[in-house]
């Protein structure tokens, strides 16, 4: 299986990062390990979102389009509580 996924900083909750993997435990110990500099300056992390595809490419597909303008539209509306 391969995941897109979206990981939401517990100490600044506003800042949120989108990603794929097929390995997820592991790649959330990465990004709470500092090994990725986007992710870095804000740990800890939590995965907020996961969707497991069949294929890479279609994890990358969705991972393109969560991070479009429809995609964050899509995501705001979904995924992040409204108040």
């Amino acid at each position: 299986m391969f995941y897109t996924y979206v990981i939401e900083s517990a100490s600044h909750p506003d800042q949120r990062y989108i990603g794929h993997t097929s390995d997820l435990r592991q790649r959330l110990a990465d990004h709470n390990a500092r090994k990725c500099p986007h992710t870095s300056k804000f740990v800890p992390w939590k995965i907020k979102v996961y969707v497991a595809f069949e294929t890479i490419e279609q994890a990358q597909h969705f991972e393109r389009y969560l991070k479009s303008g429809s995609g964050h539209v899509f995501a705001k509306r979904h995924f992040w509580n409204q108040g």
